[in-house]
């Protein structure tokens, strides 16, 4: 599994708004332009959709666990990806994606795609902070 973490200066609760609502995503996704059918406003568990990857190309999704507040999980093709919140005592918190893959494929997307989920995340931090 990779994980990829970044400390936000924003409350839970801000950073849970923009990681579990499609229309928010672009705030830190920008390649992302929501969803049809994962939920509104927040995603939602057993939901089956696509998310819009540069506002028009649907992406097939299924969102397969919801713990809300906290964290939710999607599967995209063979990847599953968990997203998380975990507040921290001085009402701050922690962002993360979590990507677990078939081990060829986990092992191409470290070197390809997990940069960007590591910018991704990053921007997730700032954005919230901002949104505070």
């Amino acid at each position: 599994m990779l994980t990829y973490e970044a400390h936000a200066r924003a409350d839970p609760a801000v950073a849970w708004a923009l990681m579990a609502r499609p229309d928010r995503w672009s705030a830190w996704a920008p390649h992302l332009r929501g969803a049809w059918g994962l939920g509104d406003p927040e995603v939602r568990e057993g939901a089956r959709g696509a998310a819009r990857l540069l506002g028009a190309i649907p992406v097939p999704a299924h969102v397969s666990a919801v713990d809300p507040g906290r964290s939710w999980t999607w599967q995209v093709g063979p990847a599953r990806l968990h997203h998380r919140i975990r507040p921290r005592a001085d009402g701050t918190c922690v962002v993360g994606v979590d990507l677990a893959a078939p081990l060829p494929l986990e092992t191409a997307l470290a070197l390809s795609y997990g940069p960007l989920v590591d910018l991704l995340v990053r921007n997730l931090a700032r954005a919230a902070e901002r949104a505070g």
